[in-house]
């Protein structure tokens, strides 16, 4: 398949510093540019959404204007650091179609976007030979390594890309007072669409304005139209010329004129295919749509011995089970607090919202306040604080954790997309070190960590903790997974399940050995142990819903087996297996004793993830047939 859109009519620019206004010529070149990359990207973003690989249209959408205009500098002048630093790592797509553009890579490597082994991952990863020269990280993690750069080469102007979004992260309050102390030559370019995941700042964030922020910072700050190229020219060259740090912040709808999606948070994401079709079309690009509605994806439904084939999202039954919970209690707004940190859908807590909005509060991308504020909340008997995010974030607010726990508040907070399953933002959205959160120091712990194997686990699991003392951790995977059976097919956590805390469940009995397991992995360990047991090999299975906690009985029971396998997606450093072998030691059991788990970098992709980990159903197997 070739790539449909002719991007030999993309013609490179070079701007010099001294040029006070484009020409006639430059500027429908300009114009030209933009269309061509806007297209493109519209185009390859929407084939991966057929693929069912998501992909963050509006944001790269958005900043092809003063990125192209930027880049014309970059060429122009040896004085400007040549990387397109970009603090809103979902924008990435912009990266990609600059590489290709640069001549890094080949226009047809687009059409392979977010798929596994392809190098185009959901957040730029530093790979120089394929013209990425940065890794942004999450969202509003940059800037401050942006002023290393520039401390590093302090004759070079160092520009970066933000967002009104990516903006309201705290670490940029600190980035910004340390670039105007050391009046750093670091120039940002700041799209303020007014959109988020879920919502509009200045209806959900009253009193946040981008450009008296960074004044208040001390940096010089400039608004204006960044859809009007020669103005946008104009500022973009004055702000490279100046001396010191400043910004231009660029007004403007998010994704303007794509129908659908234009100004709303839909545009945030991928967007829809129809739309991508109809906008295609309309800009006379028959064969690119052509492509979207004719590709076919092969979908292929696997199913898994000891489980059902239907599944459930638990991240989003976490919000149902706490509006159920809600249903029951008087006057809950003075009793229970929901602080969304701008991912409400990820986390299920848009059916909060929706159902009990008294509860529920947007507090925006600041996760390291809204923590504080749910323990704040939840500091006083009686009273909960309930905080949601992604389960890779959980490494930015561990100060936060532990000043909740000296404060003994009580605070229930649900961390989705844990693991790596499903994970096309790779890397640095994998979910790999929940045990981070539990830090505390052992004597009078209440902190504990928990992790359900199915949906219907999940309900019964809340249901019990909901009104416990201390810190509580809800673990979820960004994939749905199916329900779990007993020998009998019937579902293991049905309507009569009692979950108890820090007890660890027999799943299946065996002689042969024993797998420990929990969450995304009980599933997939169960066909591996049901597979096996056709083959005379009887393995044992235990989930350990409660993460953190020892249950003795349990752990004699794995300690008396002759092997002890443990399987999970968490990072092999500092995951329940590099502590599970430590517990039958003390205990003086000396089962063989192994672990899987994250050890690799991702290499995107969906589905791929867990099996290029290792974590796969027939890895899982052979590790066992080695062990015996």
């Amino acid at each position: 398949m070739n790539f449909p859109i002719r991007l030999d009519e993309y013609i490179p620019l070079n701007f010099d510093l001294s040029q006070e206004k484009l020409t006639d010529e430059q500027l429908q070149v300009l114009k030209n540019n933009v269309s061509v990359v806007r297209d493109s990207l519209v185009f390859f973003t929407a084939l991966a959404n057929v693929k069912g690989l998501g992909g963050h249209t509006g944001g790269a959408f958005d900043i092809v204007p003063e990125l192209l205009v930027v880049d014309g500098f970059m060429k122009g002048s040896d004085t400007i650091h040549p990387v397109y630093f970009d603090e809103a790592g979902h924008r990435v797509a912009i990266q990609y179609m600059m590489a290709v553009l640069n001549g890094h890579r080949e226009a047809e490597s687009l059409l392979h976007y977010r798929e596994y082994d392809k190098g185009y991952y959901g957040h730029p990863e530093r790979d120089e030979k394929n013209g990425v020269f940065f890794s942004s990280g999450r969202l509003g993690h940059l800037w401050s390594y942006v002023n290393g750069v520039a401390e590093a080469d302090p004759e070079k102007t160092v520009v970066m890309f933000g967002s009104d979004g990516s903006q309201m992260e705290g670490d940029n309050a600190e980035a910004a007072r340390y670039a105007v102390a050391r009046d750093l030559k670091v120039k940002l370019f700041i799209d303020d669409n007014d959109v988020t995941i879920a919502g509009h700042p200045s209806k959900y964030l009253k009193g946040y304005d981008v450009v008296k922020t960074l004044q208040g910072h001390g940096i010089e700050a400039n608004e204006g139209d960044g859809e009007d190229l020669e103005q946008l020219f104009d500022r973009i060259r004055r702000a490279l010329s100046a001396d010191g740090p400043s910004a231009l912040i660029n007004k403007r709808l998010m994704a303007v004129g794509v129908a659908g999606i234009e100004g709303t948070p839909k545009g945030h994401d991928v967007i829809a295919v129809d739309l991508a079709v109809d906008y295609l079309k309309e800009r006379g690009l028959s064969a690119a749509s052509d492509i979207l509605t004719s590709y076919k994806i092969e979908k292929v439904k696997v199913e898994y011995l000891g489980s059902s084939s239907e599944t459930a999202k638990v991240r989003d039954d976490f919000g149902k089970v706490i509006c159920e919970i809600l249903d029951e209690i008087e006057n809950a707004a003075a009793k229970v607090l929901v602080v969304d940190s701008d991912l409400e859908g990820s986390c299920g807590l848009h059916h909060i919202r929706k159902k009990h909005p008294e509860v529920y509060v947007n507090g925006g991308i600041m996760e390291r306040n809204n923590y504080s504020v749910a323990a704040g909340f939840g500091s006083e008997p009686g009273r909960i604080g309930i905080f949601g995010t992604f389960a890779a974030f959980l490494e930015m607010v561990v100060s936060e954790i532990t000043m909740a726990r000296l404060n003994d508040a009580n605070v229930i907070a649900h961390f989705s997309h844990s693991g790596i399953d499903d994970m096309a933002d790779n890397t640095c959205h994998f979910g790999i070190n929940n045990f981070f959160a539990d830090n505390a120091l052992a004597e009078s712990d209440l902190t504990r960590l928990y992790f359900p194997a199915d949906a219907g686990q999940l309900r019964g699991l809340l249901k019990k903790i909901f009104t416990d003392a201390g810190l509580r951790f809800v673990f979820s995977t960004r994939s749905a997974t199916p329900f779990i059976f007993t020998e009998a097919g019937e579902r293991l956590y049905g309507d009569n399940y009692s979950f108890v805390p820090g007890k660890d469940e027999v799943i299946r009995e065996g002689n042969d050995g024993v797998i420990v397991t929990y969450g995304e992995m009980v599933y997939r360990c169960l066909d591996a142990v049901e597979q096996l047991k056709t083959e005379g090999i009887n393995i044992g299975l235990m989930n350990k819903p409660t993460l953190n906690v020892i249950d003795e009985e349990m752990v004699e029971r794995v300690g008396q087996s002759p092997f002890a396998l443990v399987v999970e997606s968490q990072n092999t450093k500092t995951g329940l297996g590099s502590r599970y072998g430590t517990w039958l030691l003390e205990r003086g059991f000396t089962p063989k004793y192994s672990l899987m788990g994250t050890s690799k970098l991702g290499h995107g992709g969906i589905a791929e993830q867990l099996p290029h980990q290792g974590l796969a159903v027939e890895d899982i197997k052979s590790k066992i047939r080695s062990m015996m």
